[in-house]
């Protein structure tokens, strides 16, 4: 049996041969499970039921840390190819996704942005297609409401044909379109070179409502979902986690913690040269007085050096529209508000790697941080958004209380940030780095190559 026995479950003294010690006496219980007597294990039902013994140290065939989209889809993907093996999840918040998966824009990307051959360009479009497939079978709010592409600059019909060309490479639908065409798709869009980009296939969903139900389905499934289940220590050598007073001995871990991921892999000794940089994403919503007629995804031909998509227009499954996000530093991983998540060392580490970024300029970084700290004031935000729907006016755009954290990753020997997805292993882990857009929208088929590339003898160790 995969866990030494039943967590913190009251068991009768008697069935061990021992006497009580006491009412509230709490032991651990270290020999085999003691068999049950009438009394089912409840304390008040018989006087030598006094004792109560706790299991401190449970084991697992498969490890997740992080309850967000990746390590539910990694529970998921896990569950389905390993239908008798033991399998928890622990995740340090009270629920799933508590941060990027659950504040994220709801977008499920098409795939038209990624370099042919990476890992996203590899996942992005199957990935789509799953969880819509997902969506649909399990009767969950889905919009095919496809976008626009438009160039803000004169010299962007350049990157509107890369685009073009890296759509055909992924398989995306993507159709060149001129201005006339454009308004027909979306009246109020304006394109400064005549031309714009249609991509049919960008959906919408409501991402709270799809991590509850994959939840659900890992709860009916018997995977463990551990909440308020902070991991305070690894040992890596002998495969062990502690989280709160419990020792957890696993098979193979999967790290998926995010905002945390590069401090989990570092206790493995693992991506030592990558940091996370957070990014704090703010999104204005728009004034249902405004009279615009918003139909679709609005987007601005991307800088495709770095791994933002820069300000655009998304309309919700409920008809609101929210523009945004910014690419402000965040001065911690959780930093959502002013003073929020602040620690004194994390927030000086995020300063020095701002500072030694900016002074380095790889990937055009400082015009990205002069351009994105202009865009926390409204009016500098508005102008980002007129080049797309020249009718927006800063009193058209109201505060809103969806923010997010990017968890961008940092590759400190290149002094770039890291376009792709990472994912390194060791003997008995598999490290998730890098897990931002398009995370959510490839997550299922993300989950299956992460398993199909670890190889099975990676996995021998977890009969345990």
């Amino acid at each position: 049996m995969s866990r030494a026995w039943e967590r913190r479950r009251l068991v009768c003294i008697r069935s061990n041969g021992r006497r009580p010690a006491g009412p509230g006496t709490i032991e651990r219980y270290g020999g085999a499970k003691p068999e049950a007597c009438a009394c089912s294990g409840r304390q008040d039902a018989c006087a030598p039921c006094a004792m109560v013994y706790f299991d401190h140290k449970m084991n697992y065939d498969f490890v997740i840390v992080g309850g967000g989209i990746v390590g539910l889809a990694l529970a998921r993907e896990l569950r389905q190819r390993f239908p008798a093996q033991t399998i928890a999840l622990f995740e340090k918040e009270g629920g799933v996704g508590k941060h990027a998966s659950g504040r994220n824009s709801g977008v499920l990307h098409s795939g038209i942005y990624y370099s042919p051959g990476s890992l996203k360009a590899k996942v992005s479009v199957e990935g789509r297609r799953l969880m819509t497939e997902y969506c649909e079978q399990n009767h969950l709010p889905l919009s095919r409401i496809g976008k626009v592409i438009l160039p803000v600059r004169e010299t962007d019909d350049a990157q509107l044909d890369l685009l073009l060309s890296r759509a055909q490479s992924n398989g995306v639908r993507a159709e060149l379109v001129d201005q006339k065409a454009l308004t027909e798709i979306e009246p109020e869009a304006k394109s400064c070179t005549g031309k714009a980009l249609w991509v049919p296939d960008a959906c919408i969903v409501e991402s709270k409502i799809i991590l509850a139900k994959i939840a659900e389905d890992l709860k009916s499934n018997r995977v463990d979902l551990r909440f308020g289940a902070k991991v305070e220590s690894v040992d890596s050598k002998n495969s062990n986690l502690r989280v709160g007073p419990d020792t957890i001995h696993f098979g193979h871990l999967f790290n998926a913690a995010g905002a945390y991921a590069d401090i989990v892999a570092k206790a493995f000794d693992i991506g030592k040269r990558f940091t996370i940089l957070p990014f704090k994403g703010i999104y204005y919503r728009l004034s249902p007085d405004s009279g615009l007629d918003i139909r679709h995804l609005i987007y601005a031909v991307p800088d495709l050096r770095v791994p933002f998509l820069g300000v655009h227009f998304m309309k919700t499954i409920g008809g609101e529209i929210y523009l945004g996000p910014t690419v402000i530093p965040a001065f911690g991983r959780e930093n959502y508000t002013w003073l929020q998540g602040l620690s004194l060392f994390d927030t000086g580490s995020i300063l020095y790697r701002i500072a030694e970024q900016y002074v380095h300029n790889r990937q055009g970084f400082r015009l990205l941080l002069h351009k994105e700290g202009r865009r926390f004031l409204r009016k500098y935000f508005a102008q980002a958004a007129q080049a797309l729907v020249p009718a927006i006016r800063p009193k058209l755009l109201m505060t809103s209380n969806k923010v997010g954290i990017r968890a961008q990753l940092l590759d400190t020997e290149k002094k770039e940030l890291v376009m792709d997805f990472v994912v390194e292993r060791s003997a008995n882990s598999t490290h998730i780095l890098n897990a931002v857009s398009p995370a959510f929208t490839s997550s299922f088929a993300f989950a299956s190559m992460v398993l199909d590339e670890v190889s099975p003898q990676r996995y021998e160790g977890t009969k345990l």
